[in-house]
């Protein structure tokens, strides 16, 4: 066992916040992330300070494999986050997450098995005392390779408690340093889901010793209403996601938890041994940079975030009501309960313009927080240029969008160098493209549509060749004003997998022409790749593999 992997004990007197969204955020439709992207993400966690990231499911595929390894390169640093593989309870599946994070300072192994009876008789096809004699012989498999090892019993919200008792009795005496509780299919209510965390509490013998841990799903919408009811009867671990994303209806939402204990922090302080007074943070987390993260992800995954989304929609701090104003303007705590700038979302303009220097654009998105490499500032101070002599003033969510349009996209099997629609009034809308291939070759061709996009769309159609629906297509603008940019965000679907394309420009056309093409190169990747990963859930060889 590397010395390097032992992990000190984790308090109890604050929340630990386990981000999933590289994990079980990315099982979202549509959601699907390249490894430059993932790698972005990882970092902007980091600068979040995320206590843990799930980077992934190392089994599942090379490039999973090579994604967690590499962000426990990049990221998992001895200042850094913990970087925990998720693995199920095979052989298998454990050595592939114990080799993924081993270049991590600390390195975690999460395992897990079906507890509930509906999971062991129709997916898992085994007995309680199979499962009771599989879980630790795993966990203690594991813990070979690390100290700190994650063991959770899928499906716990639906469990026997009789049943789930020993098992995480068993984990623990196996190593297993967490045991998370999963509502994997967010059945319970909040006063059940607290009366379960009591209970393991109250009945597990040796739960001192590990931390409690929570994952749940949104679908019935009380995904986070759970959570804090599990943090008032002892859980110090949520695992949860940023923006909510992740399988059906999402996940536990990191801001909405994170902000709940961050303004409430006077009601939660006791549930934690504290003063109710006490200002100390109930959490690591730089609430600072919630906002940014939350249009980070919004932006590679291609999941737009709902205008009324708590904490991080566009209306979250938007007043309409006459009587909301007038308070506002006499005293903003009358209808806010927080500020907006807590979590990073402020108007500031930047002062760079045409005229000025790589020096300054550098400086400028370092006080940002992006850090690019010399290819990456290449194409974005180009692309900063190009706005600055399109629009009056530029800001920090303009130059933010010009970043990850410009250094975030897929790989480029076709790369776009000219696109022109002509329509309008009883005239035909048609459009004409120019892609150019990987290997160089230029192709061209043109279509009519019902409408300017269709008929870039068609185009493009004729070009590529790979059959595709368009199931969803959305614009917003940047930041207000009529020079502003505007945001494309389309989804496709072939097959049984969706993907998405996101693009931002000051040309519409453009941006919805750039938007299709990068979801198309995600789909042609993975046809030429050829690899699907599995899926932890509910893919039939994930099952198979599962049996030990």
């Amino acid at each position: 066992m590397s010395s390097s992997t032992v992990q000190p004990a984790a308090p109890t007197d604050r929340i630990l916040i386990f981000d999933t969204t590289l994990r079980d955020g990315e099982q979202s439709p549509g959601a699907s992330l390249n490894l430059d992207e993932k790698l972005a993400i990882a970092k902007q966690l980091a600068r979040l300070r995320v206590d843990i990231i799930e980077a992934g499911f190392p089994f599942a595929s090379p490039g999973d494999f090579e994604a967690v390894q590499r962000i426990a390169e990049a990221v998992g640093t001895v200042e850094g986050p913990t970087i925990c593989g998720l693995a199920r309870a095979s052989k298998a599946d454990i050595k592939a997450a114990a080799d993924a994070i081993a270049p991590a300072a600390k390195g975690r192994i999460h395992t897990f098995i079906a507890s509930s009876d509906i999971h062991l008789e129709y997916k898992l096809k085994k007995t309680r005392a199979e499962v009771l004699e599989i879980a630790p012989e795993m966990v203690a498999y594991a813990k070979s390779f690390t100290d700190d090892v994650e063991f959770s019993p899928e499906d716990a919200g639906r469990s026997d408690p009789e049943f789930l008792y020993p098992l995480l009795e068993a984990a623990i005496a196996a190593g297993a340093t967490t045991v998370n509780i999963p509502d994997t299919v967010g059945f319970t209510t909040p006063a059940e889901f607290g009366k379960l965390i009591r209970g393991i509490k109250e009945n597990v013998s040796n739960i001192d010793q590990a931390i409690i841990s929570v994952h749940g799903h949104n679908d019935l919408g009380l995904a986070v209403a759970n959570f804090l009811s599990a943090v008032e009867n002892g859980a110090r671990q949520l695992e949860c996601t940023i923006n909510g994303i992740g399988e059906r209806a999402g996940n536990a939402a990191l801001e909405e938890l994170v902000m709940a204990m961050y303004v409430r922090r006077s009601y939660y302080n006791p549930f934690l041994g504290r003063p109710a007074e006490s200002e100390a943070p109930l959490t690591n987390i730089n609430t600072q940079e919630i906002y940014k993260t939350s249009r980070l992800v919004s932006n590679l995954t291609g999941m737009s975030v709902q205008p009324n989304k708590a904490i991080v929609g566009s209306n979250a701090f938007a007043h309409e009501s006459g009587i909301h104003q007038d308070g506002m303007l006499k005293n903003k705590r009358t209808y806010e309960i927080m500020d907006a700038e807590t979590i990073g979302l402020t108007t500031n303009r930047i002062t760079l313009g045409k005229l000025s220097g790589r020096n300054a654009f550098r400086s400028r998105l370092t006080e940002l927080g992006y850090e690019l490499g010399d290819e990456e500032l290449n194409k974005a101070f180009v692309r900063f240029k190009d706005v600055a002599d399109k629009k009056r003033d530029v800001t920090d969510r303009d130059l933010e969008a010009i970043v990850q349009d410009e250094t975030r996209q897929a790989e480029e099997l076709y790369k776009l160098l000219h696109v022109q629609v002509s329509s309008g009034t009883n005239a035909k809308p048609t459009a004409t493209v120019v892609l150019q291939t990987v290997d160089g070759v230029e192709l061209m061709d043109a279509a009519i549509g019902t409408g300017p996009v269709d008929a870039v769309y068609r185009a493009i159609n004729r070009v590529v060749k790979v059959p595709n629906e368009l199931i969803e297509f959305s614009v917003k603008s940047v930041t207000e004003g009529i020079d502003a940019m505007g945001e494309v965000t389309i989804r496709v679907r072939h097959e049984d997998r969706i993907f998405s394309g996101h693009s931002a420009n000051t040309d519409i056309i453009v941006a919805s022409t750039q938007a299709y093409l990068n979801a198309l190169n995600r789909l042609s990747t993975m046809i030429q790749g050829g690899q699907r990963p599995l899926h932890p859930q509910r893919e039939a060889a994930a099952r198979e593999a599962a049996s030990v």
